[in-house]
This record gives structure tokens, sequence and C-alpha cells, in this order.
């Protein structure tokens, strides 16, 4: 089928939802996604932040959409015709959805380990606005503790459910889930119940916002200070294959290894998560790749190091010099018989 998105053709096959199509094309047509996971089956459709415009249904029914679609659970049709960041009504909606998703959400960014790498953070640089209007207070839950290796803060939640799918899909026993109803559903644990499942910290990995973070990192650095390297090992459980992150020769911590859409490739166990942090337990394969607007790339040590030189007396001087060359070349405005004014 032929699909075009921002007037942008491809190809897809039957079953391709407009995300996984956006994504083909890459680039700006990409919609934004908080809730949708390609690795979780049944993900998507509650976070709102994929709307897109279809201008026309397909070939063989023309007429347009009515409503903004969610372009994570919406198929694709033959000859249909997409408007993604083209649509000033899309963008609108998005920055409505933005607003609706940071109503109840606190400002820990500068306590919160996620920061650096949260898909909340860049969805309200790209669609935030600078002013609230909610008035009323926040709802706020007390914190608790969920297991031995996470760390729940209900308050950061914004309820994707990712963490529940992946306990549905991944584990035998799942013990949390999504609990009451409206404005006072939370993420909780059944009574008595504590999460150590061995596939339990992917959680942590999958939550877009700070809501589940790990312990053994907790409040250690921030992850722009840290060199992530990917790394492997022989594992009975899983895959092996990790991102390792550094601070010299101190590992910090352990992940699953991202794509660009900050989704883990394979998911890892917690042996290889939380109980190996010496270098001595890795195969390091080199550092990890960031898109460019990444903040952990501001202080990317893989680039090029330009020569720095050192504010000695001589050089102070000499810059004095030339500035003052500078600034008696810059022509008077006020001088009207200066041709270059």
């Amino acid at each position: 089928m032929k699909v075009t998105i921002d007037g942008q053709e491809i190809e897809v096959e039957a079953g391709t939802t407009i995300l996984q199509a956006a994504r083909m094309i890459g680039g700006e047509v990409v919609p934004p996604a908080m809730c949708y996971y390609s690795k979780l089956k049944g993900s998507g459709g509650k976070c709102r932040c994929c709307l897109v415009d279809v201008t026309k249904g397909s070939d063989a029914d023309p007429r347009p959409m009515p409503k903004l679609m969610a372009s994570c659970v919406t198929g694709c049709q033959d000859g249909m015709e997409i408007a993604s960041k083209a649509s000033p009504r899309v963008q609108e909606a998005r920055k409505s959805v933005t607003e609706f998703l940071l109503i109840n959400h606190p400002l820990d960014c500068p306590v919160c380990d996620q920061a650096g790498e949260c898909d909340l953070q860049n969805l309200s640089f790209e669609h935030g606005k600078s002013a609230t209007r909610f008035i009323e207070e926040k709802r706020t839950f007390e914190p608790e503790d969920i297991g031995p290796n996470i760390q729940l803060h209900m308050n950061r939640c914004i309820l994707c459910q990712r963490c529940v799918q992946v306990a549905d899909q991944l584990t035998d026993n799942r013990v949390h889930g999504v609990m009451d109803r409206g404005d006072h559903a939370n993420i909780s644990t059944c009574i008595s119940k504590a999460i150590d499942n061995e596939f339990s910290g992917n959680m942590i990995d999958v939550c877009p916002v700070g809501a589940l973070t790990d312990k053994t990192f907790r409040f250690k650095s921030r992850v722009w200070f840290n060199k992530p390297y990917n790394a492997h090992r022989d594992c009975d459980k899983c895959c092996g294959k990790t991102t390792v992150w550094m601070f010299g020769n101190e590992i910090q911590r352990v992940t699953g290894r991202k794509d660009e859409y900050h989704e883990v490739e394979e998911f890892i166990c917690n042996g290889c998560r939380f109980d190996h942090k010496e270098v001595s337990d890795w195969v390091i394969e080199g550092p990890r790749k960031f898109e460019k607007d990444s903040v952990i790339n501001q202080n990317n040590y893989t680039q090029k190091l330009e020569k720095v030189e050192i504010a000695t007396e001589k050089n102070i001087l000499l810059g004095r010099d030339q500035d003052r060359k500078k600034i008696s070349m810059v022509s008077n405005p006020l001088d009207t018989n200066n041709k270059n004014s």
C-alpha cells in the first residue's frame, strides 16, 4: 500500500500503522509517542501524543477523517494521505495534550534521575507552553516501596501502562497494575506484594518519565556526566547485550540498549542489570550513539577535541590589542559621509 505523510510517499505492508510508516520515513514527520512501545503487544492509544490529521482516507474512500487520529493504533490504507507536523491543527492538539500531561506532573527535573533522557522533557521542549493555566492543587501520592531494586514515584506517573504490559508479557506473576479510577488512578502493587521477578528491571527502561527509577543508581550522578558504552557478557537468562554507564572506571548503572525512539532492542534480566557492576564482568564494544539534540551529546567524549589556550598575561594583552583593532574598524552609523554606514 502507498501512503503519504507530509508529502512524503512510502510503500508499506498491510497491517502497518501510521506511526510505524512515519518511523520508516524518519525525520520530523515522526509523531511523538509516550505510551506506544513496538516491543509490547497492545501498547498505544492512551497518551494521545501521536495524533495526526488524515486528510484522505484512501483511494477507495477519499473522504478525510473528521477527527484527529492516534497514529499508533490507526492502520494505513492504500492511497491514504496524512498531515503530521505540517498540520497546524495537529500542532495545536499536541500542545494541548502536553499541557494535560503536565497538569499533575511535579517540577522534579532538578532532582529526578530521568532528567536528560526523559521523553516528557523532550515533548515539553517541542510542544510545551511557557505558562500554566492550572490553578488547582496537583494530585499527590505517598511514597511507596514496590521492590528491592525499583523506586516508585507515583507523582510523576502519566499512566502510560508500559510497566504493566512488561510485567504481563515478560513474567508469569504480575503483582502490580492500575488501581482506582479517573483522577484517582495510580500504579501500585497488590496488598503485601513486592516486585521481585527476574525481569522486573525492564519496567525502568520502558518508563518514559521518572516514575520508576533504579535504586542502585539513585542520586549517584546526572546521566550527562556518565560515559555510556555498549557492552555484552555471556548470560543464560537473557541476551546479555547492554549499555553500561561509566563514571571514570566505575560502572554506575546498566540498562538495555535503546534505539533512536528510546525503545530497548532486547530486554535484559535483573542479574545483568543490578548484579554485575565490575568492568571485568563485561566486554566493552564501544560508545553508544545518541541523537544530535540529546543533552548527553553536549558532553560527548567521542567528538574531536579542539585545542584550548590557557589565559596567560601575554594572551590577554594580545586579545585586547585585537579587540581595539576591531573596534577602530567599526564605522559610526551616524556619519553620513561614511559610504559603509
